[in-house]
């Protein structure tokens, strides 16, 4: 390797291979080991040094601690142990080389090999130079990425990447999670993820904190998006902690949530603040505390003086501290067995801060260290041809509430070579020779049912008449086939009972009833039923894992559809917003006809005949009737024969075109959600509407889980419910929800009831169909199976339940006894986006409006036709019967319409041949008998006039 290459360190790692040692040859009376640690790492430090205090004898530290370094009977090492120690800044390159080249560059002591700690980004450069001196190298670091077999290098902290993976894989069954990381080496683990989940079909979603300051916006992402609730942490201490207060305050401690913690620390990290949440908390241990020798070491190191060993007096220690000691152990270990060996450690090659001379006997040391197999602070200790740490354990612990302690849950081992495999306690096996195991139970649709007597004749099962052999088979439900799933995979044969006073299980007068009451009284073993896991439950029975995840709801009456009314096409629009546009239509109309008038634009000549004599006469299109008859046109959008020619009129006619424009568009986008939508009138909608009215009344069932969250409610709302329901007179509580909801089928919509939705949901399904759930839950909570405290069963059925969910049973469970059973059919909201055709009911009023139109169209002709009459029967000095006549005869048969006078010089036989006679022509002869101005008029305005 070229030493130009080596350049940035080259004094560095000189600093760490020096050795001066005797001429002479033998082995040293004292083993200097330099220590390189930055700048914070105290308590490391004082771990190390207790470790060589504890091995010179200096310390009474005990004789099982003694004995964990001095095999020997006599207790005196054969040779002392020293350090030849500093703190660095390691990110200033400058400092370091010149602080390691005065501290070690010295003449007459030298050091045998480097203990330190390194940033993961300096560990490649660290590799170079060690193998370039020959200079062993052991560090509490990330484990090195090498694939040399003659590594100087030698990482004393195990990789704990594949522990976790297993963990998640095998125990926890996750299929997605998001991996949480700040830097290098996090980088490098998530890397490792990858790699080992590729294939698997497993989703890993990266997240980079970039800093503390980003702590919220990252979370705040994590809550947004719903994928996210399998959390990987892997951030060092200081961080881990903010991010974990962070979490608390953003409310992401809920059940949903697991988290997995990374870092081996977490076991001595502030805790207090999880003790209040629900959600799942994952950490990794590499101390076992119930070693022997672990034990009697950290009782050492709890007595402790902290003034002389900062860091000391606490009741555990790091995790870097512990490897820390460990690196003496087997520094130690390695240096006696090289004693034994009668190896010679005497200086041949002198390495100097301005070469890269190797050591002469630094080859040696690295094999019999990567040779060491002892037993640890941190379990067993060895290391392959890579430097690398193999057959440890790590301890899979689990946060436990409400003390938010941990508890060793399992152990993962690394076995080499033989590959990875993961140690868990196995399932306890109920024998079942032992008896059956008692189910305390409560009927309740669809949880736990009665068989029909078909049912039973079917399935040859005679409880009443055998009662000595099994009485399971009259049951039937969710929790009966959830119960033999549990059963099935824990290994155990049960007996389901009911519970003898028909009650959930509630604290009256310091005595539980229930089925809570009948586990702790030791009346049953299990409680498989909808029984809801709360705080007050949960301090005096166990619960496994929620089964489903339920709320409070309210239950009413399902009110009738509104069916829509004649009229109902106006609904888009509010009557005032209708009546203003009758108004603003006669105003336009008005304008329009008084601008008309003024202007002198809309006058225009016509030709009028009079006297014999042709003449121009001023004309306006626009009167009152034309103006209304224009701003109809333009509402209906239809348009006119006429428009106005003034520029003051095309104002009036714009501004009421856009108006009509904006107003036509917005009826037309709110008719169709009017014609399509029969809209339900529901008198409750919420817990607000509830508490705001008296004319309703509610109540839940007595000594039940929702009967306590309104006791113990904060909310204002809630405790005003809670008021009414307990003050109430009649009592609107109930003993069971059976009666609750026969109250709500038989008061007519004036009782409401509070249940859990799961019971509000399937009610709902069941005939005659007359109940519904109105709003959203009030809460939410889950279901869980209830047994005694301490029980041995716990784990085991928490784990079944766990695996019947992942596998998608219990969800095909609720399916088949919610809606594949149903009875009512889909409900409305499982049709969202569907809409239905129109029936005549939504239209009718537009027919009607048609019709009426039609008929007053009638009336008005036909009232036209009497008035014209009259005036034809005035004018020309005839009855009104002859001349209504005419006037028939003219619109039956299309004759002249003429009403004749008495001196008519017309025959009433007419000629149907039209007179036509071209522009300028003078009159013919036929027509001199006529007055003149009604035989020009007659021509100019009928040219089918028959003569």
């Amino acid at each position: 390797m070229a030493p130009e290459r080596l350049m940035p360190l080259p004094r560095f790692l000189l600093l760490l291979s020096i050795s001066t040692l005797p001429a002479v040859g033998g082995f040293p009376e004292k083993v200097i080991i330099g220590v390189i640690v930055p700048k914070g790492s105290e308590e490391e430090m004082s771990a190390f040094r207790y470790g060589l205090d504890s091995f010179n004898g200096e310390r009474n530290t005990g004789v099982s601690i003694r004995r964990f370094f001095v095999p020997d009977r006599s207790g005196r090492p054969p040779f002392r142990m020293q350090d030849k120690s500093t703190f660095v800044d390691t990110s200033d390159s400058f400092q370091l080389v010149k602080a390691v080249c005065s501290r070690f560059g010295r003449s007459g002591d030298g050091v045998y090999a480097i203990f330190g700690m390194n940033d993961f980004a300096s560990m490649s450069t660290m590799q170079s130079y060690c193998s370039s001196l020959q200079v062993p190298y052991i560090t509490t670091s990330y484990p090195p990425i090498t694939n040399t077999s003659t590594s100087f290098v030698l990482s004393i902290r195990p990789n704990i990447v594949p522990a976790v993976y297993e963990v998640i894989r095998k125990r926890y069954k996750w299929r997605m999670f998001t991996y949480l990381y700040d830097d290098a080496e996090g980088l490098a683990s998530l890397q490792q993820m990858i790699k080992k989940a590729k294939g698997k079909k497993i989703k890993i979603k990266a997240r980079k904190l970039g800093g503390i300051n980003n702590t919220v916006s990252t979370l705040n992402d994590m809550n947004n998006s719903t994928g996210e609730r399998n959390i990987i942490i892997d951030l060092d201490r200081k961080t881990t902690e903010a991010v974990l207060r962070m979490i608390t305050l953003l409310q992401m401690l809920t059940s949903p949530w697991h988290y997995v913690i990374m870092n081996p620390d977490f076991s001595i990290m502030d805790r207090e603040v999880l003790s209040y949440g629900k959600a799942n908390i994952t950490s990794f241990q590499l101390i076992d505390p119930t070693n022997g020798t672990a034990m009697d070491v950290l009782a050492s190191w709890k007595g402790l003086d902290p003034d002389t060993y900062p860091g000391a007096g606490k009741d555990m220690m790091g995790y870097k501290a512990a490897l820390a000691f460990d690196v003496v152990r087997v520094i130690s270990n390695a240096f006696w067995k090289m004693k034994d060996s009668g190896k010679d450690l005497s200086l041949k090659s002198s390495p100097t801060c301005d070469s890269l001379r190797a050591s002469n006997y630094g080859e040696q040391i690295r094999k019999f260290i990567s040779k060491v197999n002892v037993s640890g602070l941190t379990g067993n200790i060895q290391f392959d041809d890579f430097g690398r740490r193999v057959k440890y354990a790590i301890q899979v612990m689990e946060l436990q509430r409400p003390k938010a302690s941990l508890t060793k849950v399992a152990e993962w081992l690394h076995r080499w070579p033989s590959g990875l495999s993961y140690k868990d306690r196995p399932p306890v096996k109920v024998n079942r020779s032992e008896g059956l195991v008692r189910v305390t139970s409560i009927m309740e649709s669809p949880f736990l049912m009665l068989k029909t007597a078909e049912d039973l004749e079917k399935e040859k099962c005679f409880p009443d008449k055998f009662p000595e052999r099994d009485n399971n088979c009259k049951y039937e439900g969710y929790c009966v086939d959830m119960l033999k799933k549990v059963a099935e995979l824990v290994g155990f044969n049960f007996t389901i009972r009911e519970v003898a006073d028909g009650k959930y299980g509630a604290n009256e007068n310091g005595t539980w009833n229930g089925m809570v009451g009948e586990l702790i009284y030791g009346k049953a073993d299990l409680a498989v039923a909808p029984l809801t896991i709360n705080m007050v439950r949960e301090q005096v029975i166990e619960f496994s894992k929620p089964y489903m995840s339920v709320g409070i709801s309210i239950m009413i009456k399902k009110p009738q559809k509104s069916k829509p009314g004649v009229f109902s096409f106006l609904d888009p629009l509010a009557y005032e917003i209708w009546m203003c546009i009758l108004f603003a239509y006669i105003g336009v109309s008005v304008v329009l006809f008084l601008v008309s008038r003024f202007s002198p634009y809309e006058w225009h000549t016509v030709d009028s005949a009079g006297g014999g004599s042709i003449e121009e006469e001023q004309t306006n299109d626009f009167g009152i009737w034309n103006s209304l008859w224009f701003s109809l046109g333009a509402f209906m959008q239809q348009g006119c024969d006429i428009s106005p020619r003034s520029v003051s009129g095309r104002i009036v006619g714009g501004a009421w075109w856009f108006f009509t424009l904006i107003i036509i568009s917005s009826y037309t986008a709110n008719l169709a959600a009017f014609l399509t939508v029969e809209r339900m009138v529901t008198p409750i909608g919420s817990a607000d509407d509830l508490a705001k009215q008296t004319e309703i009344a509610y109540g839940t069932v007595t000594s039940g889980s929702t009967e306590g969250f309104f006791k113990a409610a904060t909310i204002p709302v809630y405790m005003k419910m809670w008021t009414y329901m307990s003050n109430a007179n009649p009592s609107p509580m109930v003993s069971s929800n059976a009666e609750g909801i026969a109250k709500v089928r038989s008061s007519k919509g004036k009782y409401a009831f509070l249940l859990e939705s799961a019971q509000n949901e399937f009610i709902e399904q069941r005939k005659p169909c007359d109940t519904m759930k109105a709003g959203s839950n009030l809460d939410s909570k889950g279901y869980g199976i209830g047994m005694p405290k301490n029980s041995s069963r716990r784990q085991d059925i928490t784990l079944a339940v766990l695996k019947l969910r992942e596998d998608g049973i219990l969800q095909a469970l609720e399916t088949k006894w919610w809606y594949d059973k149903g009875e009512c059919g889909p409900s409305e909201s499982s049709s969202k986006g569907e809409t239905s055709a129109l029936s005549l009911s939504n239209v009718a009023g537009v027919f009607y409006i048609l019709v009426g139109g039609l008929g007053l169209a009638m009336m008005a002709a036909l009232l036209e036709f009497c008035y014209k009459s009259k005036v034809e029967a005035k004018k020309t000095k005839t009855s009104f019967s002859a001349a209504m006549k005419v006037k028939a005869r003219m619109s039956i048969k299309g004759e002249n319409g003429r009403v004749p006078s008495p001196d008519d010089p017309f025959p009433k036989s007419m000629s149907s041949v039209p007179i036509t006679r071209p522009s300028g022509m003078p009159m013919v002869n036929t027509m001199d008998t006529m007055d003149t101005l009604e035989s020009f008029e007659l021509y100019k305005t009928n040219s089918q006039t028959q003569v």
